[in-house]
């Protein structure tokens, strides 16, 4: 239904997950592929799309954040859902204590409480999921444009400490070729230019995330060194710019601003 970082696939991208059919004809078996459920299921839960007979999305996301692998699955699937618009935090929030008493139910509550609206990635939500838990830091803002005090944008982090001035960037492999480094090299030195403290979270920092922990609280501790005087940036939005930052305010944009705003939106990476 156009989740983007819906694919298919299994985690790292080299397997494909089993389709998971929900039938109430016992004589359907699970086949390679195939993952059959018999889980309860309301007609109303079910809508068409592509001629096919779905679940809507967010009882999509109720069955797989509770049969997620772990916590940060389940959390994943809640953001990447709102990330295409599917399921936002209050719909998600909704069926989950509408539906007491099933199996993970605790799962899908407790990452609601951690769900962001506004999450461009998996790597970014691992990446908060570090930052909060691992390293002990308050909760950033996800994706939050940074402007200079003229209004002109300097540029929307991953994640973004507004209190002490701390951007938090994650670089995948695909950043280490020479015209993406570059743009990145440009980009840090725009926010150290306006007084911003900068932190980056490699692929590798993933698996063990020890070495990360550290940087990002020193990096902590130098921005909130920082004397407020010498900050040359705001979040506050200039009266030109159109927020994008909740599934509400997306879905409200035009067939134009959607097309505008949300571009990159289509593509994952």
């Amino acid at each position: 239904m156009g989740g983007v970082w819906f694919d298919g696939l299994a985690e790292g991208g080299r397997t494909q997950r089993p389709v998971v059919l929900a039938t109430g004809d016992s004589s359907i078996r699970r086949q390679p592929g195939v993952v059959v459920s018999e889980e309860r299921l309301r007609p109303t839960e079910l809508t068409a799309y592509a001629g096919l007979v779905v679940t809507r999305p967010d009882r999509s996301l109720f069955f797989e954040m509770r049969h997620a692998s772990g916590p940060l699955s389940a959390l994943i699937g809640a953001d990447m859902a709102a990330y295409s618009d599917l399921v936002s935090r209050r719909e998600a929030t909704a069926i989950a204590y509408a539906n007491p008493g099933w199996d993970g139910i605790g799962v899908m509550r407790d990452a609601l409480d951690d769900m962001e609206e506004n999450a461009w990635s998996p790597a970014e939500v691992a990446m908060r999921v570090v930052w909060r838990e691992e390293a002990g830091l308050p909760r950033p803002l996800c994706n939050r444009p940074v402007f200079d005090l003229g209004g002109r944008h300097i540029g929307t982090p991953d994640l973004f400490d507004p209190v002490v001035g701390l951007v938090g960037e994650y670089d995948s492999a695909l950043h280490l070729e020479g015209a993406q480094r570059a743009r990145d090299v440009q980009r840090e030195g725009l926010f150290r230019a306006a007084g911003l403290e900068y932190v980056t979270m490699l692929s590798a920092d993933l698996a063990r995330p020890e070495a990360f922990v550290t940087r990002l609280r020193q990096a902590y501790a130098r921005a909130a060194r920082q004397p407020a005087s010498d900050r040359a940036w705001t979040v506050e939005l200039p009266p030109w710019w159109v927020p994008t930052f909740t599934v509400e305010q997306r879905r409200a944009l035009d067939e134009h601003q959607r097309a505008r705003f949300l571009r990159l939106r289509l593509r994952t990476g």
